[in-house]
Order: structure tokens, then sequence, then C-alpha cells
């Protein structure tokens, strides 16, 4: 039952839907219960990637076979993954490229990225971001329809996996006062990563299983399960790769982790695994 909180606190953390009422008075918070609830990130990503896949495989489904439907696919399950989340993660890309990009001084930096509004940088970053993502779903969809549902679910997991080691690994050097992310970082367990592990193999399980079904309409031949299932494999170590370059760009430059700097690297995560299972598709 006490995961089960965590859960629904991360939940509630990280997505718009509305934990409220007796729910809420059950669940509690506390800065300790928020720092449990790292393990369950993954899990977050569990809720966003299958409302996304789903949004993503309906489309599909009933919109006139015409060219571009994948196209369409693509930008309303995007649209569907910003309204669930709020935009959290995306804010978080644009304020880490505004800080990074406008000062090449640590303080300075971090002052940049404290400021609620826009600049440059960030807006470039954003754009090409969301241009970059529906692009690379509207590729996969043409690739294989269930090939792109398997991306969404497992990229939203990977993505909100990979940044617990930078939890892990670095200091947070945000401001402390204000920081919604800073109960996070004082120290996640072992025990807490070995919970968010959990729920990402169980998703690449998942995928797995449902890289080789064989239905014509799915994945087609056996021959192409097989073949997807490497993509799946490529596209978590594209995850990884993404995830890299932000953290040492972080442990560089600031040397440690901010919460958009979380959000910063969790959106790199999930385009490079898009990336890395299209060219793994795509390759002859």
């Amino acid at each position: 039952m006490q995961s089960l909180k965590h859960f629904l606190l991360a939940l509630q953390f990280f997505t718009r839907i509305p934990i409220t009422g007796a729910l809420a008075a059950w669940v509690g918070f506390s800065p300790a219960m928020l720092r449990a609830s790292a393990a369950h990130f993954p899990g977050v990503g569990w809720v966003v990637g299958a409302v996304a896949a789903g949004v993503y495989g309906l489309l599909c489904w009933y919109l006139p076979p015409v060219a571009g439907i994948t196209w369409v696919a693509a930008v309303f399950s995007t649209i569907a993954t910003v309204l669930l989340t709020g935009g959290f993660h995306e804010d978080g890309l644009a304020d880490v490229a505004d800080g990074l990009g406008g000062s090449h001084q640590r303080e300075r930096a971090l002052e940049i990225m404290k400021d609620s509004r826009i600049g440059a940088f960030g807006a470039m970053a954003l754009v090409l971001a969301l241009l970059a993502k529906v692009s690379l779903l509207a590729v996969l969809g043409q690739l294989s329809l269930g090939g792109a549902l398997l991306a969404l679910f497992l990229a939203h997991v990977a993505s909100r996996t990979w940044p617990l080691l930078t939890i892990r690994w670095l200091p947070h050097v945000g401001d402390a006062a204000g920081s919604k992310s800073k109960p996070l970082a004082d120290q996640i367990s072992t025990a807490a990563l070995l919970t968010g592990a959990l729920w990402c193999g169980l998703a690449l399980a998942l995928a797995l299983m449902g890289a080789h079904a064989t239905a014509p309409h799915w994945l087609g031949t056996l021959q192409d399960g097989a073949r997807a299932s490497t993509a799946l494999w490529w596209g978590v170590a594209g995850s990884a790769l993404g995830w890299a370059l932000v953290h040492g760009q972080l442990q560089r430059r600031l040397q440690g982790f901010t919460g958009d700097g979380l959000g910063a690297a969790q959106q790199v995560s999930e385009i490079g695994f898009y990336l890395a299972m299209a060219l793994a598709m795509g390759s002859r």
C-alpha cells in the first residue's frame, strides 16, 4: 500500500491527473514520500506512454487511409502527452537551453534557468524537439504501425528511468528554497533505483512480447517481429545516449542537476529512442 501511495504521488507530481479529495488525503505528502516516489517515475511513463500510443493507434485506425495519416497521429499523440503532463518536461528543456546557451558562467546560467520567461535558445530547443518527435513518430508509423505504438509506450518509460541515475550521481544545485525537485536530491536509494529498473524491465518485456505478434495489421510476419525486437533494443540504447548527452552537460557546466535538467534529460532521451529505433527499422 505504501508503494501505491508513492506511485500516486509521482503521478500527481508529474501529470495533470487529479489526485484530490479523499484519495489525496489517503496518499498524503511529505518530502520523504516525494523522495521515495522517484522510484515510480518510470511507472508514470507507463501511463503517459499508454495514452500516447492509444491516441496514435485510434487515429490511424479511424482516419481515412490516406497519405499523411501518421503525421496527424503523431501530432495529436504529442498534444495528448503535453496536455497530460502539462508540458512539465518540455518547460525544463527550454529552461536548460536558455541557461546553458545564454551564459558560460555557472551561476549566471542557473540564474537564467530560474527566469520564467522563455528566451531564444529555449524557443529554438522547444520547437526543434517537438518537430523531431512528431517527424520521427510519423516515420515510425509509416514503417510499422505496431512499431510506432511500441516505441511510444517504451520510450516514455525508458526516458523516465535514465534520469534516476542523474539524481543518484549528481548533487542538486538549484534554488533549495524554491525548487520543487529539491526533496528528490538528498539521495535516491539503491532500492528506489531497482524499483525504477523493474518498471522499465517489465515495460521492455511487454514491448518485446508485442513485437512478436504476427497479426498482419500489427507487425506482419515473425521475421518482422524479430526485426522490431532488435529495433526496440536499439531504441533503449538511443534513449541512454540521449540521457548521457544531457547528463554530461549538467555535470560539466553546472556540476549538478536541477529539476529543469531532469526534464531536459527526459526529453532528449525520448527523442533518442525514436531516432535510434527509426534508424534500426529503416536499415536494409
